[in-house]
């Protein structure tokens, strides 16, 4: 058995290579490798149409690798691709209505879930984005706009908005 295959013996920086070079087999792994960071993104940013998101975006990634050229900006990369299609995707299957908060740590207290979930439900969908990307993900400024493909200047105004309208909610909270 050959352990040019297997996912363990290989690296991105092996696997890169091959896959934009056309190697199938090299591709698929690659693919599989990322799938779950893909997944992780997209439910946060995506929410209930997570499952699509993640969908385009390993579509996206697998017609964009070839313009790669740093092997070791790939995983940047393809979290800018990710929260690019999961936004794109979100923007057009969303309704306007509300999603369920991404997950949260195990230990943290259960009210506070719940009343955090209750908060984002009342932002838009731009301001719910913004700060999952920031306090989730600890996306800074200029890696947010690359990713929702917006000016700086409109990060900083959509993040300060998007802090004011869920501190605003928080303190409306029953205690």
């Amino acid at each position: 058995m050959s352990t040019v295959n297997h996912p363990s013996a290989l690296t991105v920086t092996a696997l890169l290579p091959r896959a934009q070079a056309g190697d199938g087999g090299a591709m698929n792994e690659l693919l599989r490798h990322i799938a779950p960071f893909v997944g992780r993104l997209c439910r946060a940013v995506a929410r209930r149409h997570s499952c699509d998101a993640a969908q385009e975006a390993l579509l996206a990634i697998y017609r964009g690798i070839g313009g790669l050229r740093e092997p070791a900006a790939f995983y940047g990369w393809v979290r800018a691709v990710t929260v690019r299609e999961a936004v794109r995707t979100s923007k057009r299957l969303s309704q306007g209505t509300a999603d369920e908060l991404p997950e949260i740590a195990q230990d943290s207290n259960p009210l506070t879930f719940v009343h955090i979930s209750d908060v984002l439900d009342q932002l838009s969908d731009q301001h719910r984005q913004i700060l999952v990307l920031r306090a989730v993900y600890g996306l800074n400024e200029k890696e947010m706009a690359i990713a929702l493909s917006v000016p700086v200047g409109t990060v900083r105004s959509r993040l300060h908005r998007a802090r004011g309208t869920f501190s605003a909610a928080w303190h409306e909270m029953p205690a």
